[in-house]
């Protein structure tokens, strides 16, 4: 049965503006359909929040902080964001519309993914999320259901449902809002999530695509937690035998358990998926999986929801695998519509059993209908002024008990916020309702962190309403190693209450590298030493001109700049490599020159006083005799 011609929204034109032609999928938040934007004639995805959700100031600003992020994100592989509004019950945003299917479609139908494949899925998103990350956010809700793959072999990641600010902290009472397949350890046992947990739930896609399967299964989201936390990720080549073992590495590199050993983003992670690739053959990146793939069906495992978190051992006396009590399974009446499950509620069904029960206890229908003739519903009042806020409730028979004010980032200054009792709930017809009026964004100064310590600077901010942000360092000359220099934005500066703030820290005043090179290892360690620096002498040695022992090169080389007490890395020679002299003897003098040259020697041309003619009559070294490479060989021409 097409479910879409029992949608109400199909064929109206909503705000005015944006025709809704079809329904693309249902999520447990949203709907999201295909629709022509009616003022530049165009298509576009139209992402409409449940009416039900409406009504929760949290969901709205989520849904609307969507919005925003994505917006600031202008990246080929990201799902652009052009619109956001709202009519009535529905609000909504208007997203670029693309043409195709997702990655879990494909996984759906395909099982496995042979290696080049998965590669070349994986570094577009990895680029997408690195772009967010660059920017200050992380996605939180990384998996195939977000991962859109055009006709024309685009690939972009949508749904920033989630997305958050670096450095903020997602710490509920007892539960955290993810995809469980998905989940890093650190968000389900401390509730926290920064770009290592987008990390974490890339590796988990790329298992996935390796193995047509997830790394952590199990009967109920329970058991797949406790995989996570106490289980590492077993290798792809597990499941698929003959997989390179350098995709083994790159699967356990980003979904290692401690955060601290993963690559610190997208970015970093994105490097590591390139090194990966260059060190496949090309019969491991086109190696063919199994031919069999197993059935893929939509657990409650692939649903974005609310999830209890694993409180630590002081907040609970049990442990942590018994404080998982997860959320019931949902009703039946399910419809699959692409990226998520749509619950159908039987209505009628629960109506009658309601009118069952009520007779059963001797009240009558009667007495029924006319009780509830004395309720009705709070009228949808979220984004209204005060002054149409009180004329709907005027309109509903309601009279207002009083208005509060709060800050909002997402509700603009001067419209409801929320109400108690809220938007939709059943009242008596002749009660009153709270409104809360927003004062629109918390407005905050940077306050003057100049001269602290990092984890001082934290404090401060923090204590002002503010978060950390992007840390980087520079030289100083008058601010000590280890301190802040400047904030960005300056201090003194008016910004959002949590907005993230990128600190400057100091790395102290810079010293002139000396030049060390030549030198013998103990010789070039004093001469660092002496500068406030240290020597680092790497493994590996290269041949060079240089006496076997001595350092042949450095980093960073000399002029170069440094801290105080950092390290400079020393490469040891192994001396000069021994190579075979060509045998130039007859040979014109440019073509010998040309050809000692090529082999990796200098040349020096001796002509006799009375010479004659350009042809080689000797040489210093001969032929197939072996010389330091880079020496210099001497040729000589013919004379009396």
């Amino acid at each position: 049965m097409d479910t879409t011609l029992q949608d109400p929204l199909v064929g109206q034109l909503l705000d005015g503006r944006y025709r809704i032609d079809a329904r693309i999928a249902v999520g447990g938040m949203a709907t999201v359909y295909r629709a022509v934007d009616t003022r530049l004639d165009r298509v576009l995805a139209l992402k409409v929040m449940h009416p039900a959700l409406a009504t929760d100031t949290a969901f709205v600003e989520r849904f609307i902080r969507e919005a925003k992020s994505v917006a600031r994100l202008a990246h080929p592989n990201v799902v652009a964001v052009f619109d956001q509004g709202a009519e009535g019950d529905y609000v909504y945003l208007a997203m670029e519309y693309v043409a195709g299917c997702t990655l879990r479609d494909v996984l759906r139908e395909r099982g496995a993914l042979q290696p080049r494949a998965a590669l070349d899925i994986l570094e577009p998103v990895l680029a997408a999320l690195g772009a967010a990350h660059r920017a200050g956010f992380v996605h939180r809700d990384m998996k195939p259901e977000n991962v859109l793959i055009g006709d024309d072999g685009r690939v972009k990641v949508a749904d920033f449902g989630l997305v958050r600010a670096v450095g903020t902290v997602t710490d509920t009472t007892g539960s955290l809002l993810g995809t469980v397949s998905y989940l890093a350890p650190e968000q389900i046992e401390h509730g926290t999530a920064d770009t290592r947990a987008d990390v974490y739930a890339c590796g988990v896609v790329l298992y996935e695509m390796l193995t047509g399967g997830k790394p952590h299964t199990g009967d109920t989201a329970a058991q797949v937690i406790y995989q996570h936390l106490n289980e590492d990720v077993p290798a792809p080549s597990r499941a698929v035998p003959g997989l390179a073992a350098g995709l083994d590495e790159l699967v356990a590199t980003a979904m290692a358990r401690d955060p601290d050993v993963r690559p610190r983003d997208a970015v970093a992670l994105l490097a590591c998926s390139r090194v990966a690739r260059e060190a496949l053959t090309e019969e491991q990146l086109d190696a063919m999986p199994p031919l069999a793939v197993t059935e893929v069906r939509d657990t409650a495992e692939d649903r974005t929801s609310v999830i209890p978190r694993v409180l630590p051992p002081d907040q609970g006396t049990a442990h942590h695998t018994s404080r998982l009590e997860m959320p019931p399974p949902p009703p039946p009446g399910r419809v699959r519509g692409g990226r998520g499950p749509f619950v159908a509620v039987p209505r009628r069904g629960l109506l009658a059993a309601l009118v069952g029960l009520l007779l059963v206890l001797g009240t009558g229908t009667g007495v029924w209908y006319i009780n509830s003739g004395q309720f009705t519903h709070v009228p949808s009042l979220l984004g209204q002024t005060q002054k149409a806020a009180e004329k709907r409730l005027s309109e509903a028979g309601l009279d207002v008990k009083g208005v509060g004010h709060a800050y909002s980032d997402t509700v603009e200054r001067g419209t409801v916020i929320s109400s108690d009792p809220a938007s939709g709930e059943r009242i008596r017809g002749n009660d009153a309702v709270k409104l809360v009026i927003s004062r629109g964004p918390e407005i905050v100064k940077i306050p003057d962190v100049e001269g602290l310590s990092l984890p001082d600077a934290r404090r401060e901010l923090k204590s002002a309403g503010l978060e950390q942000g992007m840390v980087t360092r520079e030289f100083s000359e008058e601010t000590a190693r280890g301190e802040v220099v400047r904030t960005d934005p300056a201090v003194g500066t008016e910004r959002h209450a949590g907005s993230a703030i990128a600190l400057v820290i100091s790395k102290g005043s810079p010293v002139d590298v000396p030049d060390v090179t030549g030198l013998s290892v103990t010789d070039a360690t004093d001469a660092l030493a002496e500068a406030g620096l240290k020597a680092k002498v790497l493994p590996d040695r290269v041949h060079s001109a240089v006496a076997a022992g001595d350092v042949a090169r450095q980093a960073p080389a000399k002029g170069q700049e440094a801290a105080e007490g950092d390290a400079v890395e020393l490469t040891v020679s192994e001396g000069p490599r021994m190579i075979e002299v060509p045998d130039v003897t007859g040979k014109n003098v440019d073509v010998a020159r040309s050809t000692l040259e090529e082999a990796g020697f200098e040349v020096k041309v001796d002509r006799p006083f009375l010479s004659f003619g350009d042809t080689v009559a000797s040489q210093s070294v001969d032929g197939g005799e072996k010389a330091a490479e880079g020496s210099e060989i001497t040729i000589r021409t013919k004379g009396l």
